[in-house]
């Protein structure tokens, strides 16, 4: 049997817990993780990050206020940037599946800090007994985990939406225009219900996919003025107690500074800790996104089924195998990793609207599984719209198959509906069905405009502009 691995006696406001002898964590921390053995789950690296900036910054803002002696400040600010910049992960070991309110995390956070701004003092590393650096008098000086955590969400989202997201939208929206202008001269029947339409150029089809990716990252924008907005100052229910009336607006200067958008404290404490409205409308612009890409993934995968059996219309990267029994078989890989992507997104939006119905009275208690989705579905739109740029969209190519069908095409008798008639035109339409002739030859029979007229009124590349 192996020996249990060496402990420490930690302390705190419920006595004394063992810990691992080398964690950085505390008393707090250990309880929750023998509390919650849930899902394995962890707070993501973007949130990690955000939490430790807010703990930098409250330090500084503490020391300049008077109310934190400028040597343990100090400490604390270089622990904090530490946990910011990634150092200490390990040492998160909450499962994203607890206290409602994140308090474990922002334990986690605090003990975490404080033991190791103790060590840069001078201290023993992870000592127990008595610091010269408390996680809760010190750290944790003006907060609380019930301002700290929806801060920390909020600030996150918003910093992964400006850094990762909207960068990979705006990549992915300029691919697409791109296509746009190479496929401009492809001029293709459309179709709608599913059913022969009028003619459309290829290019149209691209340049309607990049007008919906840059419409999605205008709602974005407008989720990230509804993030910009945190509950810091609030502490344990709105009021502010035992935080200075400047403690929040400065730690969010610092925090706007340092992160390069813009964070503000709320004019309204007491609606920022008990909801999570602005997390939801967050959430609610990332599900628009996941189905945008959806539609254009989906498109895409149709434009390119066949290749001889299909529409066959593009030609999709080949990127691997697509069969473990039909040889030479190509799949639309990419395409599908998007809409599994997108699933996952909608079914997180879903736990969000589930969580933000979790307030009651003074605070939402439902705070880490939001969290968890938000940023899980900031992270998977952008990962995949940038893989679905790089790996399908940038090596699309048209076919001849579309362009092929135009002349056949039953939708081409709405072009001789100003000349005879709606009805006269759907006939000739209804005849080159049954038939199998095309829409020119049947007029020709049925109608007396000239050859010159036929050519007129039935060209494709006229039927795709307005008038």
């Amino acid at each position: 049997m192996p020996d249990n691995p060496p402990t420490r006696t930690e302390r705190d406001s419920m006595g004394p817990m063992e810990v691992p002898a080398d964690a950085y964590y505390g008393a707090s921390t250990q309880r929750a993780a023998l509390n919650f053995p849930i899902s394995g789950l962890r707070f993501s690296r973007p949130f990690i990050r955000v939490l430790g900036l807010i703990k930098m910054a409250a330090a500084q803002v503490n020391a300049d206020l008077g109310l934190l002696a400028p040597k343990t400040a100090g400490a604390i600010q270089r622990a904090a940037r530490e946990v910011a910049d990634g150092k200490w992960d390990g040492e998160f070991v909450v499962d994203v599946f607890q206290t409602g309110s994140g308090t474990s995390t922002n334990m986690n956070a605090n003990e975490v800090i404080a033991n190791r701004a103790g060590e840069i003092l001078g201290g023993p590393s992870q000592a127990g007994g008595s610091k010269p650096v408390h996680p809760n008098d010190h750290v944790n000086a003006g907060q609380s985990s019930n301002d700290v955590i929806p801060t920390a969400i909020h600030v996150a989202a918003l910093v992964e939406i400006e850094e990762q997201l909207v960068p990979a939208l705006e990549r992915l929206r300029q691919a697409l225009a791109a296509q746009s202008q190479e496929f401009w001269g492809v001029i293709k029947t459309g179709r709608t219900h599913l059913q022969d339409a009028t003619p459309i150029r290829l290019g149209q089809e691209f340049l309607g996919y990049a007008g919906q990716v840059q419409r999605a990252v205008r709602r974005l924008r407008r989720a990230g003025e509804e993030l910009s907005e945190v509950a810091l100052g609030g502490t344990a229910v709105g009021t502010g107690v035992n935080t200075h009336p400047q403690f929040a607006s400065r730690v969010c200067a610092l925090l706007s500074k340092e992160l390069g958008v813009a964070v503000r404290e709320t004019d309204n404490h007491f609606q920022a800790q008990n909801t999570l409205d602005g997390v939801l409308w967050a959430s609610g612009a990332l599900r628009s996104v996941a189905v945008g890409l959806q539609k254009i993934a989906n498109d895409v995968r149709w434009l390119g089924s066949g290749p001889r059996a299909g529409l066959g219309e593009l030609a999709l990267p080949e990127v691997q195998p697509g069969s473990s029994i039909m040889p030479g078989k190509v799949n639309p890989v990419i395409a599908e990793s998007v809409l599994q992507a997108v699933a996952q997104v909608i079914g997180n939006d879903a736990a969000v609207c589930q969580a933000a119905q979790g307030g009651h009275f003074e605070l939402n208690m439902m705070m880490p599984v939001a969290a968890h989705n938000l940023l899980q579905s900031i992270a998977l739109l952008a990962a995949s719209a940038e893989n679905f740029r790089a790996q399908c969209i940038e090596g699309l190519r048209a076919t001849d198959r579309g362009p092929q069908s135009v002349e056949r095409g039953l939708m081409l008798a709405t072009g001789l509906a100003p000349a005879v008639g709606y009805d006269a035109a759907a006939a000739i339409a209804k005849e080159a069905a049954k038939t199998g002739r095309t829409i020119r030859e049947v007029a020709r029979e049925k109608t007396q405009l000239s050859e010159d007229e036929l050519s007129r009124l039935l060209d494709p590349e006229k039927m795709t502009e307005p008038g």
